[in-house]
């Protein structure tokens, strides 16, 4: 592997860009070896010392002080994770270009966020995107429109790892000019090197800024929150990791545990066959990850600078069209945790996890359940109950295209416990949903859910088809 890496560096020309190459190589080797190292002697989580946290560990939002004075965010960047693509929602391009409401990308919300909270506390919070290389030329190109507004964008590129043939333990690519599906971005644990490879760190430090706000772009919930920076900053904390309680949607998020008197994240990657049924379990593991975090930006500075960073492995094995099967070596950002000093959990209310990996979270975010406050979803105060509704919409509503065209409006959902929509169904205007609907159109059938209509704890099944006239 060494060898094959160094033969690649070595067809590049241009010195700037050899070494560029070669520091983001040496990086892929240190997870590679360590990789093999992990395989080879099996260290595995020993489960008998995995404990639930100390009530110091995490700490309850409520519990945190109010803050009434904004000079905190002089020192505060915020930083989309923005790597992925729409692909799964049937959409072309950055996941961040899909429009989400009014008419609004997971960007402009963001921006628009962002924008507000710099004129309303007169301050100058960067925004700051971590793209791939499967993001990161297109997202150039859709910040440009953002010029005008009063918000400072940087942007940067992660890292581009080579795919690994299962086979052989060696790199796919021959070249470092190879085909971009010879290539991946590897998680985004590698926010850190990141960072550091392309100088925003150090840029960011330089510019007086302390503190760092991590989330994942199409988290809609993630907004900047006072309360949780001051805290951070009174605690003298290098790492806060946002929590919120599971539910049955999120068993297999990874969670907070205390491991021999520190705290670290564990994934259900890491999880033995054997203990799975109880790391689902509400009853042991009551919280998981946002991957809302609040990082020390001369904290991550020390960590890498001292070469610590030394998160789990996670190890994706892949099929590709050829046939060819791959690994891809990845680690995630929130176990880092486990490196930084005083670092703890915050257990914040669940509306700060909205998250759209889905038609059916898109379903509930343009829905009646929200309205827009400045680029935030607010909950509408009409709804009852803090939770959202459980909504699952079948492989005909998967793709965004398909799932507009399958609703003349979105019906009103304020009470709404549970909705489960499979087959050939359209809803008409003015629908509107109540306690538990199910929709099933049977293979062949076509359900037409007439405007205006009331569904109240209702069953649908069979054929019903509207006809103009």
């Amino acid at each position: 592997m060494k060898n094959e890496l160094s033969r690649m560096a070595h067809t590049i020309q241009d010195m700037k860009s050899r070494r560029a190459f070669q520091n983001e190589m040496d990086n892929f080797f240190i997870l590679f070896t360590r990789y093999l190292n992990e395989k080879s002697k099996g260290t595995k989580l020993n489960w008998d010392k995995v404990k639930e946290p100390s009530p110091e560990q995490i700490i309850p939002y409520k519990k945190i002080p109010k803050c009434d004075n904004p000079e905190y965010l002089n020192k505060l960047a915020v930083l989309k994770l923005n790597g992925g693509l729409g692909t799964t929602m049937g959409c072309i391009g950055p996941k961040s270009a899909i429009e989400v409401r009014d008419g609004m990308t997971f960007l402009d919300l963001s921006v628009r966020q962002i924008e507000y909270l710099n004129s309303k506390h007169d301050v100058n919070v960067p925004f700051i995107l971590m793209n791939s290389f499967n993001t990161d030329e297109e997202t150039k190109r859709i910040v440009h429109k953002y010029s005008s507004h009063k918000i400072n964008i940087l942007t940067f590129n992660q890292s581009r790892y080579p795919r690994i043939n299962k086979e052989s333990l060696l790199p796919m690519t021959r070249s470092p000019n190879a085909d971009i599906s010879q290539w991946y971005p590897p998680g985004h644990g590698d926010l850190f090197e990141s960072m550091c490879n392309s100088g925003i760190l150090d840029q960011l430090i330089s510019e007086g800024k302390e503190y760092l706000f991590v989330s994942n772009v199409d988290n809609l919930g993630a907004v900047v929150d006072l309360n949780i920076l001051q805290h951070m900053v009174e605690s003298d904390t290098e790492f806060l990791m946002e929590v919120t309680d599971k539910t049955k949607a999120d068993i297999k998020g990874g969670t907070l545990i205390d491991y021999e008197g520190t705290v670290r994240l564990l994934e259900v990657a890491q999880v033995p066959p054997e203990h799975m049924e109880e790391f689902k379990s509400i009853k042991k593991f009551r919280i998981f990850n946002t991957n809302n975090l609040w990082i020390n930006l001369k904290a991550i500075k020390r960590i890498n600078d001292e070469k610590e960073f030394n998160m789990e492995v996670i190890a994706n094995s892949k099929t590709l069209e050829s046939g060819e099967k791959v690994i891809q070596l990845e680690t995630a950002v929130g176990a880092a945790i486990k490196h930084f000093k005083n670092a703890h959990g915050i257990n914040v209310p669940r509306s700060r996890f909205l998250p759209v990996k889905s038609t059916s979270d898109l379903f509930l975010v343009t829905s009646d359940l929200y309205s827009l406050n400045h680029g935030e979803l607010v909950m509408n105060p009409k709804r009852l109950f803090e939770t959202v509704p459980l909504v699952k919409l079948g492989d005909e509503f998967k793709k965004v295209s398909n799932f507009l065209s399958r609703f003349q409006s979105i019906p009103g959902i304020l009470e709404l416990d549970h909705l489960t929509v499979t087959g050939d169904v359209r809803f008409g205007a003015g629908v509107t949903l109540k306690g538990t609907v199910i929709i099933v159109a049977n293979h062949g059938s076509r359900i037409d859910i007439p405007p205006h209509s009331l569904l109240e704890n209702k069953v649908v099944s069979g054929n019903l088809v509207l006809l103009e006239h």
